[in-house]
């Protein structure tokens, strides 16, 4: 249940990309955004984490959990940088980020 929750989350908050992006869950579990099939997966190893980094998603909370081993990138990893880039210009609505706020004490 709460990782299907997170994938929910997952696609929620990152609506707005474009570019094609696969996460994969400490379950095993993955959500996919963006359009076309995605060249890397972003690798969440707990469910610690995986809250941390959603709470406020940004390009440097991934990179510190990336280093800390705690997140990996599966793939190209080009690719991935090139996605980072949007997620930076991402803008998240206050309704959405009180809505994923809710769902991440249910995760």
């Amino acid at each position: 249940m709460a990782s299907a929750t997170a994938a929910r989350v997952l696609r929620r908050v990152f609506a707005g990309v474009h570019a094609p992006i696969t996460f994969r869950l400490w379950d095993g579990t993955t959500a996919r955004v963006g359009t076309g099939e995605a060249p890397f997966a972003v690798v969440f190893r707990s469910r610690p984490v995986f809250r941390r980094i959603l709470f406020r998603p940004t390009p440097l909370r991934f990179g510190e959990a990336y280093i800390a081993g705690q997140l990996d990138i599966e793939g190209d990893l080009f690719a991935a940088m090139r996605a980072a880039t949007e997620i930076e210009r991402l803008r998240v609505s206050l309704a959405t980020r009180l809505a994923v706020l809710g769902s991440l004490l249910r995760i």
